[in-house]
């Protein structure tokens, strides 16, 4: 079985990373930190070099998390990153979710 990236976005103890390459496909995003009204969202940079929003998948709805948890993603390949405002001590991963395409 092929073992999908796990891809780290900020770790309480040295922050956010700047951004990680994402290799395309499905996707979790796992957040823990001490919020305080914060929020961390999760994001792509488009090729013009704008970081957009990535959405849960099947909505239209962006990744914003304001307590400990989960999105589900679906992105093409390129820079993500979380996007930290106000929260502290936070721990934020992507991680790739394999697909089993019977043929």
């Amino acid at each position: 079985m092929a073992r999908r990236a796990q891809l780290t976005l900020s770790t309480a103890g040295g922050g956010a990373v700047a951004s990680v390459d994402w290799q395309g496909g499905r996707g979790l995003f796992m957040v823990d930190a001490t919020w305080g009204g914060g929020t961390v969202a999760l994001e792509q940079q488009s090729p013009a070099g704008v970081w957009l929003p990535l959405n849960h998948e099947g909505t239209s709805t962006p990744i914003s998390l304001t307590a400990n948890g989960t999105a589900n993603f679906v992105s093409a390949a390129g820079a993500i990153r979380a996007n930290v405002t106000t929260a502290t001590a936070v721990n934020a991963y992507a991680v790739g979710v394999p697909t089993n395409n019977a043929g």
